[in-house]
């Protein structure tokens, strides 16, 4: 299983690269472009996924429950900070799930959601949810891209184990 999220965290670091690459090759107007969508534009959208993995991570990493911020909060104003939030980011994935043991994964976090309800939830799976919610808004981008002149990249799980076995 760990084996299995390190190769998730990778595949959220590869197609989030992707999808910034193409995204940086928009004028900025159109990144910045009000849509209808879930977080109202692309840049919208990645500053979510940005803003949940941070929360999931401080969870995860035993910080003070912290007050949960709307989720459409803007993290970062531009496309250059919301690049470098999400490098740090990955990073901080990627040594949490090099931190965990079999039985850590088995560990129960206890968390408040913005509503103040509490919950338990086992880490193997807080992680599994994190990528799936990457994943889904990523695909959101992905349909926002196919309506600007910039080719969506290919952000497909197997494309990424074809690619970086």
């Amino acid at each position: 299983m760990l084996n299995h999220l390190r190769t998730l965290a990778q595949y959220n670091r590869w197609s989030g690269e992707r999808l910034l690459g193409a995204c940086g090759a928009l004028p900025e107007d159109e990144y910045m472009k009000a849509r209808p969508a879930a977080y109202g534009s692309m840049h919208g959208t990645l500053n979510h996924i940005l803003l949940a993995d941070h929360l999931w991570l401080d969870r995860l990493e035993g910080r003070p429950d912290p007050a949960v911020p709307d989720p459409a909060t803007i993290l970062h104003q531009d496309l250059e900070g919301l690049r470098e939030g999400r490098h740090e980011a990955d990073r901080r994935i990627t040594h949490y799930i090099d931190s965990l043991t079999p039985d850590r994964l088995e560990h129960e976090v206890v968390y408040r959601t913005r509503f103040a309800d509490t919950f338990s939830t086992k880490v193997v799976l807080i992680l599994t949810h994190m990528f799936h919610h990457a994943d889904h808004h990523r695909g959101q981008v992905h349909d926002m891209l196919s309506q600007v002149p910039v080719e969506p990249p290919t952000v497909g799980l197997i494309c990424f184990l074809r690619e970086c076995p």
